[in-house]
């Protein structure tokens, strides 16, 4: 039986000797599948005594930080949704201190310090602003996983350096921690953790019976018995199950599914009406079909019979609809909604009447090149539908590049797709790097490296040099180049000849987006874009004619100046 993720939390907080209470806290279980695929979340954050509004500040930043970070994309990883959440926060509260009288002192203004835990599969994802911390208990030992920061001024004195609504921009500490089952994890602030200590909460703990809240409560009071003067806030997780590989839901779907029966024209199926097969091949199969009950047109794509025994081709063959049903863009397939029950093992889409980029390059040989812009524009605006969502395509290539009737472009076949978001997910399956088509494919695959978007970005220079001269930038030496020495040696052959008018900087603009290391490519997709349709200055520099070329009567006349210039210098040395 699948095992799933799950804790026990307890937490208690006090004003303690202040007047109110600055601090505050909270911890969100989600129901279905988000316990999988965004995890569980505790906050903790503490306000300073100094401000009159902190205790809003606090309470602003635990409950963005346990609402908004579910309401981001599931195919980010856990630091890039937090992250968002945690600066878009930070950004709120500064903005809510520029706009009230407490703008020229910070201190009095919308400030708190921050720490909370993202437990999603079997890792804890650490994050972290200010002063109050984040221990791991062991036996009566705790582990401080957090570092402060506080400046110390002296033995007495001491002060802030970081915290949420401080500045208008925030740095967040960030670690991950793998995790056992049976372990502890403690989040207190100051008011609690200088006035306690390990064994205090193991005995709290152990007196309780289970009662993690009682037990919150007895150490609170406790540090407020120490001579605690600070407000009091702790939260005690105990880690009671971690999920099993077998929990994730596209492995339960590969186990529990049948492969589809062999599939013929006119053939009734789950609700759809076969037409024809459109391709086949030894890893899947794509038919045009009609939906039953809407009567559109659409592509029923199934997987190959042969590899049925092969649990991660079907995980990547199923993830394609889960990648389709994220990414909204013009530029990319898009996945048919489906109300009826699923019987087997399938993915439906929209049917796209036209040709693919292959197809389009042999009808057009020789296209012009504002064409050419045209149509690489499209493709980097479905990449970066991608990218946005920590996406990585990994196989452009001309065949899964489709053009309809009116013009627009749409990326197809996302079975090689790396999503990061995903691969923080324990799974049975052996996770499996890509390459792609070797043609196509960024250099650093074939070093065994894992691709990002600059990868992709390789792979659009190389259609893009491909549509311009009908040729590759390397041939066929990019997929023979297996280590970084032999990849130093490949030489970009320049898309520029005689019958084409191509200007240098286009040249320059593809050169650098197939350049082999992946640091000296572009950074970003619209930078290349943009380099296509203007001249880079970086680029204009570096090809400049000489003067001769440019202007020889500017050339020559300097010349004849200089040489007169000379010519009255040898005079007057001669009279001196």
């Amino acid at each position: 039986m699948s095992r799933q993720l799950k804790i026990t939390a307890g937490q208690y907080s006090d004003k303690g000797r202040k007047e109110i209470n600055q601090d505050f806290h909270g911890v969100l279980v989600p129901h279905g599948p988000q316990i999988a695929s965004k995890g569980i979340a505790i906050a903790l954050a503490d306000g300073i005594s100094s401000s009159d509004v902190s205790q809003e500040a606090a309470q602003a930043a635990v409950t963005a930080f346990l609402e908004d970070y579910y309401c981001t994309s599931d195919a980010w990883t856990v630091k890039t949704s937090a992250e968002h959440v945690l600066v878009a926060t930070n950004s709120w509260l500064y903005t809510q201190t520029q706009q009230s009288h407490h703008r020229y002192n910070r201190e009095r203004g919308y400030v708190c310090t921050f720490s909370g835990i993202i437990i999603k599969s079997r890792t804890a994802h650490l994050f972290h602003v200010g002063d109050a911390r984040i221990y791991r208990l062991r036996g009566a030992a705790l582990e401080q996983l957090t570092e402060d920061h506080r400046v110390r001024v002296s033995s007495v004195q001491s002060y802030l350096a970081r915290a949420m609504g401080m500045d208008r921009k925030v740095e967040v500490d960030y670690q991950s921690i793998p995790l056992e089952e049976g372990e502890w994890l403690v989040l207190a602030t100051d008011g609690v953790y200088e006035f306690t200590d390990g064994a205090c909460i193991a005995t709290a703990i152990d007196g309780c019976a289970g009662n993690l809240d009682l037990a919150a409560q007895i150490v609170v009071e406790e540090a407020y018995r120490r001579g605690s003067g600070d407000n009091l806030t702790i939260q005690i997780v105990r880690i009671d199950e971690l999920p099993s590989p077998e929990s994730n839901e596209m492995y339960r779907q590969i186990s529990e599914l049948p492969f589809p029966p062999q599939l013929e024209a006119r053939m009734d199926f789950d609700g759809y009406r076969i037409v024809r097969e459109i391709k086949g091949s030894a890893r899947s199969h794509i038919y045009l079909a009609v939906d039953s009950e809407s009567g559109e047109n659409v592509v029923i794509k199934t997987p190959s019979v042969d590899l049925q025994a092969n649990p991660a081709y079907l995980e990547r063959f199923l993830m394609e609809e889960w990648i389709a049903k994220r990414i909204n863009s013009p530029h990319v397939l898009k996945p048919c909604s489906q109300t009826r029950k699923r019987h087997y093992i399938y993915v439906v889409t929209e049917y796209i009447e036209g040709q693919t980029l292959a197809q389009w390059m042999i009808d057009n040989p020789k296209p012009d090149l504002p064409t050419v812009r045209g149509l690489i524009e499209q493709i980097a605006k479905g990449l970066q539908a991608f990218h946005r969502l920590e996406m990585v395509y990994q196989d452009l290539k001309p065949d899964n590049i489709m053009i309809d009737s009116t013009g627009t472009v749409k990326i197809i076949d996302f079975g090689a797709t790396r999503v990061a978001g995903v691969m923080e997910i324990a799974t049975p399956i052996e996770q499996i790097n890509l390459l792609g088509s070797a043609a196509y494919a960024a250099p650093e695959y074939f070093l065994g490296e894992n691709g990002s978007s600059r990868s992709d970005i390789f792979s659009l220079g190389v259609i893009t040099y491909q549509m311009l001269s009908g040729k590759l930038p390397y041939g066929v030496e990019v997929a023979k180049a297996r280590t970084k020495a032999a990849q130093k040696k490949l030489a970009y052959k320049t898309v520029l000849n005689e019958e084409r008018e191509i200007p240098a900087w286009i040249d320059d603009a593809i050169r650098k987006a197939v350049e082999p290391a992946p640091f000296d490519r572009y950074e970003v997709l619209s930078e290349f874009v943009y380099d296509l349709h203007h001249p880079n200055n970086e680029f204009l520099n570096k090809t400049k004619p000489p003067l001769i070329e440019r202007n020889p009567v500017i050339f020559w006349k300097s010349v004849s100046f200089v040489l007169f210039l000379a010519l009255v210098g040898v005079s007057v040395a001669r009279f001196h």
